[in-house]
């Protein structure tokens, strides 16, 4: 829903500024469509987008599969995934990937309540600031309003999944062997905080993703309040 949201907000904005200010203006004086109906059409465009894409993430692969979110190791470890391939452990480089994606995709479950919260929160100032904002002012308002909790309710949820799926397990013996391979420099990475800024920079990509899809589709207009917001932009 949130992309849906996203993508009302660009669609708007590839209108001219001015003429938008000019329907925005026109409406409180009996225009065919409300302020209110203005905000709770972009309320629902989130709430669809949540349901439509968010959710994806939270399913098995839902990162790991899925190439625009996948987290590989940050640039200071690649080191370590290069070193194992070029030695033939492939298998145990990929189940290291596999667990910092495995652990990301079970944190996303907590994110539904928060965006929800946000949502309720849009008023049809905030909507117009959207509107009238640039490109990407839809992703920016919802990341400034979910961003720092997200990474609070992520955090600890990935810690304890890295112990879940066996990441500490697998890490570790990861890390060991690298470290046996001569010429090498010992590693000894903490990558909670790294795998929990993946996470959310995952799910903003996919809020963009389903922004985009609104505004170029109409068939992602699936209800009539949808289609009467969102043809304000047409």
């Amino acid at each position: 829903m949130i992309r849906k949201f996203l993508a009302v907000i660009l669609i708007f904005n590839l209108t001219a500024c001015a003429e938008l200010q000019q329907v925005v203006n026109q409406l409180p004086q009996g225009g065919a469509i409300g302020n209110n109906e203005i905000a709770s059409g972009l309320r629902q465009a989130l709430d669809l987008g949540i349901d439509k894409q968010v959710s994806k993430l939270t399913q098995t692969d839902g990162f790991f599969k899925n190439e625009l979110v996948k987290i590989l190791l940050p640039e200071e470890l690649q080191k370590v995934d290069k070193a194992l391939r070029d030695i033939g452990l492939s298998k145990l480089a990929d189940e290291g990937l596999k667990v910092l994606n495995r652990a990301a995709e079970d944190a996303v479950k907590e994110a539904t309540p928060i965006f929800i919260d946000a949502v309720k929160g849009i008023t049809f100032a905030d909507a117009k600031n959207i509107l009238l904002g640039n490109d990407d002012a839809a992703t920016q308002y919802l990341t400034s309003k979910t961003q720092t909790a997200l990474y609070d309710k992520f955090n600890p949820v990935i810690k304890n999944s890295f112990s879940k799926v066996g990441a500490d397990e697998i890490w570790s013996n990861l890390i060991n062997k690298y470290n046996t391979i001569p010429f090498t420099n010992n590693v000894n990475p903490d990558l909670t905080d790294y795998v929990t800024g993946e996470a959310l920079k995952g799910v903003y990509t996919m809020i963009g993703v389903e922004e985009k899809e609104i505004r170029t589709k109409l068939s992602s207009r699936t209800t009539d309040l949808l289609r009467k917001v969102f043809a304000l932009q047409d």
